[in-house]
């Protein structure tokens, strides 16, 4: 939700482009048969691959996060 500043249509974007660096680490774990070139590295390396870009993305994207005012504020009936 950091990543999406509350908004549901980021969130979908967000899931999305993981899903797309998911993908791509399987193909990359083939040979590399989408890139041509690329040298021969564990596999391990490859899984890594989403979750290292998701952690680089919250990273960026926390520095200009606008969290709600209402965040970690009690709700108590009747007071505004």
């Amino acid at each position: 939700m950091v990543f999406a500043s509350w908004r549901p249509g980021k969130a979908l974007l967000g899931a999305l482009i993981f899903a797309f660096f998911d993908a791509l680490q399987l193909r990359l774990q083939q040979g590399g048969a989408a890139l041509p070139g690329l040298p021969e590295l564990p596999y391990q390396v490859y899984l890594m691959l989403p979750y290292i870009l998701s952690i680089l993305a919250l990273v960026v994207m926390a520095r200009r996060a606008a969290y709600p005012q209402a965040l970690m504020k009690p709700y108590r009936k009747g007071e505004r």
